[in-house]
């Protein structure tokens, strides 16, 4: 089996895709889930407390008088418990959701994969599972765990260390001083964790990328099957076709005025000549037949370029020789009267 060592190729990467292989850390998304609820929390937390504790202290009042909460009462206090509560909760969970869209995004994009997220039974047979589970993947993914828990541990222990000391300040504070502290230091044990936590899942990240990308790379035949396999269709090499031709005759009917002579059929070919007289034998600048022919002598007459009838000269240049090939040695001896001419054509233009 050869070796894969060749970086995959777009389209095999695009393909991967499409099945849902791609490179993405969960441990990331829940750190950027995490993260942005704390910063959720920090920002609209106030405004929860503040909103709870009048809806209780409402709430307990309205307790007080049994007929505020017979009837009809009890429903509106109900819709009313809902609403603050939805109230309070809903800007933690938008962020928390906007949050997970942005970082998933980030690693896999906004293209949705239908094939990804096809059901496939494949994945629920207990063999397979049972190869996944307690193969070396699983001890890859154990080991990481374990670092993970330990890294995230280590950082927590850090930052609480100090306020375990600290801990003797707390006595005899009011309780309302005292939850605050204690929320205090809640939150910032919370957020050492979760930016330990996120950059863990860069790093996881980062190794799914190294995975991917490995598990996609192909061998020098695998490269050689896909590039015959994506060869243009027929119809767009034959416009491709088309449009080399279209280039190839701008080309020649720009040549055509700085020709020396053109042969013609006199009707149905036309070949135009270049001579240098550093080169053994004129140069074809230009050839065609039909309609192309025609307007090679169209630009012939206007730049007041000789032309030749000469059909079955015309006819085995046409068909022998390229445009940018040379006249070859086994042709000299038919187109000597052309070689003639052009040499005192050159001459002429010489002593001008």
């Amino acid at each position: 089996m050869a070796d894969k060592t060749e970086k995959a190729t777009p389209k095999r990467v695009h393909d991967a895709r499409m099945k849902g292989q791609v490179a993405k850390s969960m441990d990331l998304g829940g750190a950027t889930v995490l993260l942005v609820g704390l910063m959720a929390i920090t920002a609209f937390g106030p405004k929860m407390v503040d909103s709870m504790k009048n809806f209780l202290t409402e709430g307990l009042k309205t307790a007080a008088t049994p007929k505020m909460i017979e009837g009809p009462g009890m429903g509106q206090f109900v819709l009313d418990a809902a609403q603050v509560t939805f109230g309070a909760v809903l800007p933690v969970a938008g962020a928390c959701a906007i949050g997970a869209v942005v970082i998933m995004a980030a690693q896999v994009g906004l293209k949705i994969t239908p094939k990804a997220i096809k059901p496939d039974f494949k994945k629920m047979n207990p063999i397979s599972n049972a190869k996944h589970t307690f193969g070396p993947n699983a001890l890859v993914e154990l080991v990481k765990n374990i670092t993970k828990t330990a890294a995230v541990g280590v950082v927590v222990w850090i930052v609480l260390k100090p306020q375990v000391e600290d801990i003797g300040v707390l006595v005899g504070l009011e309780p309302e001083a005292l939850g605050n502290r204690i929320l205090e230091g809640v939150v910032k044990i919370a957020r050492a964790a979760a930016v330990a936590y996120f950059i863990i899942g860069i790093a996881d990240y980062v190794w799914q990328k190294h995975k991917l990308d490995k598990s996609l790379k192909m061998d020098i035949q695998e490269i050689k099957e896909e590039y015959k396999s994506s060869e243009l269709p027929p119809e767009v090499r034959q416009m491709m076709k088309r449009r080399q031709m279209m280039a190839s005759r701008a080309r020649q009917m720009a040549a055509v005025p700085d020709a020396d002579v053109v042969v013609t059929n006199p009707t149905h070919y036309a070949v135009a000549l270049k001579y240098n007289p550093e080169l053994a034998a004129p140069e074809v600048v230009a050839k065609g037949a039909d309609l192309v022919a025609a307007k090679i002598r169209e630009a012939a007459k206007e730049a007041g370029v000789p032309i030749i009838p000469d059909p079955p000269l015309a006819r085995a240049l046409h068909a022998s020789v390229e445009v940018g090939e040379h006249i070859p040695e086994e042709m000299y001896e038919a187109v000597a009267a052309v070689l003639a001419f052009v040499y005192r054509t050159a001459r002429r233009r010489a002593s001008v």
